[in-house]
């Protein structure tokens, strides 16, 4: 890409951050806000786009990024510190083998995610309660949403997806998610672009739930490719949502419906 088209790529990913920050009320004056960094391409690129937009936002708050060492093997654990420390953000590394943990309860073959979160999320949320974090930012990303969105309707029977900003059930803790405007393409040009440190985790899914997840994603791309608004669409009907017109008689009172003639 060239300078220019850089240069634009970052600026609409800045633009988008800053609305999705702006229509949540997201992000508040003196918040600290901590940005849970796995090594992947999103949470690394949403901590760079955060990080520029807090230079000249007009309410001040602090980031601390936070990664969780889960005793992956053939992760490059300075990696990310060397990161940290050269872009000069405030970081902390939670030490703990969830690894280890999670390979001696299921095996390779089964889906581990559910015990993998379920251990990340504790581990981040205590962390978020005892040094007083206001919000703790995801790296989702609009695909992701759209992802959600379907696997619920075909495999969940719901119409649900990651909400953009979430009370914890114990209402301890707020999740943020600032890329909930941003493509997934734009996020690995911005990425390849910044030359930033990407360390995926191999383990997140088995083969069948990875496959279902990429089948649901090249869906969605085949779709665009007739039609490059239906992504932006299907986005802008979950914000555009008419309880009359649907068929949930928890969100409208469709039974004691009546007429009103004059």
């Amino acid at each position: 890409m060239t300078s220019v088209n850089n240069k634009k790529l970052e600026k609409r990913l800045k633009r988008n951050v800053g609305k999705a920050i702006a229509d949540f009320n997201m992000i508040e004056e003196g918040d600290r806000v901590m940005v849970c960094i796995s090594g992947g391409k999103d949470s690394l690129s949403l901590l760079d786009i955060l990080m520029k937009l807090q230079a000249y936002a007009p309410i001040r708050f602090e980031i601390i990024a936070v990664h969780l060492a889960q005793g992956q093997p053939g992760v490059d654990t300075n990696a990310l510190p060397t990161h940290f420390k050269n872009i000069d953000v405030n970081y902390h590394i939670i030490q703990s083998d969830t690894y280890s943990i999670i390979s001696e309860k299921i095996p390779a073959t089964q889906t581990r995610c559910s015990l993998c979160s379920r251990l990340r999320r504790g581990h981040l949320y205590a962390y978020a309660r005892e040094n007083n974090i206001d919000k703790i930012a995801l790296g989702h990303h609009m695909d992701d949403m759209m992802t959600t969105l379907f696997l619920n309707m075909f495999h969940g029977g719901k119409l649900a997806t990651m909400p953009p900003k979430l009370l914890s059930d114990d209402k301890s803790n707020i999740l943020i998610r600032p890329l909930a405007y941003c493509r997934e393409k734009d996020i690995i040009k911005y990425a390849q672009n910044n030359i930033l440190p990407v360390q995926p985790c191999g383990e997140c899914g088995t083969p069948v739930e990875m496959q279902e997840r990429e089948s649901i994603k090249q869906m969605l791309w085949d779709w665009e490719k007739t039609n490059p608004h239906r992504i932006t669409n299907i986005i802008n009907s979950i914000k555009n949502i008419n309880p009359s017109h649907m068929l949930d008689t928890e969100l409208y009172d469709f039974k004691n419906l009546k007429l009103s003639r004059k």
